[in-house]
């Protein structure tokens, strides 16, 4: 436990015409050091999450974290991007400048403005986290993607639209209570799993409610040693942290398995010392509900196969053996990409200090987050629990 969040800040997440990149990691950063009560001048390092890839003219985009606060000149900034993990890339990071010893406090922001893109330019730019040789051309972009993986898992496993439409249902249920969610509507099962006007096929069996947001936010959370994090307000520690990097064609693997995504939690449970079941939740990454369903059995809730049960049987609803994204995940929150994976662990740490709100989990004493980018190609995965 060489790493704890002491402090935390997340703008809704949303469509935000009046922001910048700019403005919301300033936003951002303000609020996160005010949270842990700490000055700027006593942060020794910044690593910024931003994907980018075309959304924003402005590139090179770490030293405007510095625009938060004089106190941050000349400090270490660094950008750091791994696809739609580039959240939890930016957190591991410097989860290793403090094991290294390089830094005693960190600050990691993640952020990314998306909505002022038009449609099509977005579609291209989330394309650029596949493998272009194999999936440049797919008819509607990372969706349709996501599209084929839904038809080849329903041809192997069974027609699965009832368990999507649970999982998406579970989801926006949740996202009402999220005051950070993009979207706050209880739309229903029925809802979810009926074809319309408002809720149209969009790639294979995925339909509109089977797909994350388009959205514009930030979030960020100040990291510290143990030492320096036991002498501040709160303290939520790493109790251990995994990364699985797969291959990127999906040519290579079985892409209905996601192996990244179970190495990860492999890892992170071995070296935290605990089982999937010890997890009083999990925020995990529900880019479209397909993954989500799938991301189930890789964790080891369900047999290959299997992941309908979870859903069906009520497990990962909020009073559930598992809650599973208990903030509305992707689906109901919005997906920046940059900021994702730091909004997870804010939200995990929100529940572990029990300042959740109405997303509150009772009792909740360890969390897991699991963030990944591409067709499980990046996978990140960290084990929380509340020291302070």
């Amino acid at each position: 436990m060489t790493a704890c969040i002491v402090g935390w800040s997340h703008t809704p997440f949303g469509k935000h015409d009046t922001e910048t990149v700019e403005s919301l990691v300033v936003r951002a950063a303000g609020e996160a050091l005010a949270h842990a009560g700490i000055a700027a001048s006593e942060v020794d390092e910044i690593v910024l999450g931003h994907f980018n890839a075309g959304f924003s003219p402005q590139d090179f985009t770490a030293s405007l974290v510095l625009q938060a606060d004089d106190g941050f000149r000349f400090k270490p900034a660094t950008r750091v991007e791994n696809a739609c993990a580039t959240g939890s890339a930016a957190v591991h990071q410097g989860i290793k400048s403090i094991e290294a010893r390089h830094a005693r406090v960190v600050l990691v922001v993640g952020v990314e403005q998306m909505t002022r893109t038009p449609g099509r330019e977005i579609g291209a730019n989330l394309l650029k986290a596949s493998y272009l040789p194999e999936d440049g051309d797919t008819p509607a972009g990372f969706a349709g993607v996501f599209g084929g993986i839904a038809a080849r898992y329903f041809q192997r496993h069974g027609d699965q639209s009832d368990a999507l439409a649970m999982i998406a249902a579970k989801n926006h249920q949740n996202g009402v209570a999220n005051p950070y969610a993009q979207m706050r509507k209880d739309l229903g099962f029925e809802f979810c799993r009926t074809e319309s006007e408002k809720n149209p096929i969009v790639a294979g069996p995925l339909k509109r409610t089977d797909c994350s947001l388009v959205s514009d936010g930030a979030a960020a959370i100040v990291l510290a040693d143990t030492e320096t994090a036991l002498r501040m307000r709160r303290a939520v520690a790493f109790r251990a942290t995994a990364h699985a990097q797969d291959f990127l064609p999906m040519s290579k693997r079985d892409v209905l398995r996601f192996e990244g995504c179970a190495a990860a939690w492999s890892q992170a449970l071995a070296r935290a010392g605990i089982t999937l079941g010890d997890l009083s939740l999990v925020e995990t990454h529900d880019c479209f509900t397909v993954a989500e369903l799938i991301e189930y059995e890789a964790m080891g809730l369900t047999p290959e196969g299997r992941g309908a049960d979870a859903i069906r049987e009520g497990w990962t609803r909020k009073d559930g053996r598992l809650p599973v994204n208990p903030s509305g995940g992707l689906k109901s929150k919005g997906h920046p990409i940059g900021a994702t994976g730091v909004s997870m662990h804010a939200l995990s740490a929100m529940q572990l200090c029990g300042e959740a709100g109405g997303m509150q989990i009772p009792g909740a004493t360890l969390a897991g987050v699991f963030n990944m980018g591409g067709v499980a190609v990046a996978n990140y995965v960290s084990v929380l629990e509340r020291i302070k």
